[in-house]
C-alpha cells in the first residue's frame, strides 16, 4: 500500500502558521500524521519550516487541502506517494 504524502514548506512562519494551521484544520479528516519541523534555539526561530503530512486515500480532499495550501503566500507544496 503505497503511503500519500503532502510536503508543505512554509516562508515567513510567523505570518503564515496561523493560515497554514486554518487549512489544515479544514481538512483535518484526510490527514493520518502531521509533523512539523524548524530550527530552533534558546535564541532562534527559524521563519521557514517543513511540514510533512501524511494523507489518507481521498484523493479530491487531497487535491483540495493542496489547493488551499497553494494559495497561500509563501507556501509551497509537493505530492509523494511512497
Amino acid at each position: 500500500m503505497a503511503r500519500k504524502l503532502l510536503i508543505v514548506k512554509i516562508e515567513a512562519r510567523s505570518n503564515q502558521a496561523p493560515k497554514v494551521q486554518d487549512a489544515l484544520t479544514r481538512h483535518g479528516c484526510a490527514i493520518r500524521t502531521r509533523l512539523g519541523l524548524h530550527e530552533a534555539s534558546t535564541d532562534f526561530c527559524a521563519e521557514d519550516g517543513l511540514v510533512i503530512l501524511e494523507l489518507l486515500d481521498d484523493v479530491q480532499e487531497i487535491q483540495k487541502l493542496q489547493k488551499d495550501l497553494e494559495a497561500l503566500d509563501k507556501v509551497t507544496t509537493h505530492y509523494l506517494e511512497v
